[in-house]
């Protein structure tokens, strides 16, 4: 039986993000936005943007911070991700707070409905048990 080179890959892509997160460890997605946050932190690390190692001290370190704020903001686990992956990008030069600032607005600017009218061919994961 013959696999699709683009299930082989992303079966190994999968097993590469489920190293880095940890046997049997899953994440609930509530939002979209946390699905890209931790596809690009993943993505970042495969491309040799840090060592994982680096994001998983900055991501401790943001969390402490919350811990030991005021209690003003809600948690969010992948509010913490998001602000590790920025720390790690920006300590080594790879983003600025400029370019950061400028994609954030070009995010924003775009309608919600954008490309709709595109086809994705980009699997769909489905899960049974919901």
């Amino acid at each position: 039986m013959a696999f699709r080179q683009d299930a082989t890959e992303l079966g190994d892509a999968r097993r590469r993000v489920e190293s880095l997160v940890g046997p049997g460890e899953q994440r609930a997605f509530n939002e979209p936005w946390e699905v890209r946050a931790f596809a690009m932190a993943v993505a970042a690390y495969h491309n040799g943007q840090y060592e994982w190692s680096e994001f998983q001290l900055s991501l401790i370190d943001s969390i402490k911070k919350w811990e030991d704020g005021d209690g003003a903001e809600p948690w969010s686990y992948y509010e913490h991700w998001l602000e590790a992956l920025e720390t790690v990008l920006a300590g080594n030069g790879a983003l600025s707070d400029a370019a950061l600032d400028e994609k954030t607005k070009a995010v924003l600017a775009t309608p919600k409905n954008a490309n709709h009218h595109e086809a994705h061919r980009e699997p769909v994961a489905v899960d049974p048990a919901r």
